[in-house]
């Protein structure tokens, strides 16, 4: 299991998952593209950032998803 982590897939299966999520609410439960951005956004972009640090990542490309985030996080905010 330890490799699951130490290679990243983690972050890559629930990201997947999010991906799936996305789609079924777009498709089936009547969500915007905008809204579905919106609300998952943050979240996804934050995995990044830990997949990028599991894989062991120069610093920037952990900083960036993360500084990413808040902007959408803040956007999705806005408009709820």
């Amino acid at each position: 299991m330890a490799w699951l982590f130490a290679s990243g897939h983690a972050a890559d299966i629930v990201l997947a998952v999010m991906l799936a999520e996305a789609l079924w609410l777009v498709t089936r439960g009547g969500w915007t593209l905008t809204a579905v951005v919106l609300r998952l956004g943050p979240g996804a972009l934050m995995l990044l950032a830990v997949r990028a640090a599991l894989v062991g990542a120069a610093w920037p490309w952990i900083a960036l998803p993360l500084i990413l985030s808040l902007p959408l996080h803040l956007a999705d905010l806005a408009r709820r």
